[in-house]
């Protein structure tokens, strides 16, 4: 997958935890899970992008491992609210798919520039 693919591919993932935050409910447990899923899953974009503009491939590799890592908590939230029947499973499935993706495609990421890095 090509650079700016990604990048739409983190930035409409973003856009669809930000339907899915206003969906919660405004109790305490909705707003806190809310704030979470928000700062993570918005993330994952802006730091994707942090990594397409790296200096080095070790600066590259940390920023990678950032994207690896906010992707991970935010299936770690959306896992949250339907392990705690907040919201149906039905409607984070493909959520849940895509963030899975993302993840994969990280980690394949990482293990190619750590390669990169090794021969250099």
């Amino acid at each position: 997958m090509n650079e700016e693919l990604f990048k739409k591919r983190t930035k409409q993932l973003a856009i669809r935890i930000i339907r899915v935050v206003k969906a919660l409910p405004n109790d305490l447990v909705g707003q806190v899970i809310a704030k979470q899923l928000l700062r993570a899953g918005t993330s994952i974009g802006a730091n994707y992008r942090a990594a397409c503009r790296a200096k080095s491939t070790a600066d590259m590799i940390n920023k990678f491992k950032i994207v690896e890592e906010e992707a991970d908590e935010t299936l770690y939230w959306l896992e949250l609210l339907i392990e705690a029947e907040i919201l149906p499973q039905s409607r984070l499935s493909g959520l849940i798919t895509e963030t899975d993706e993302i993840v994969a495609m990280t980690v394949a990421s990482l293990k190619t520039l750590r390669k990169k890095q090794k021969k250099s």
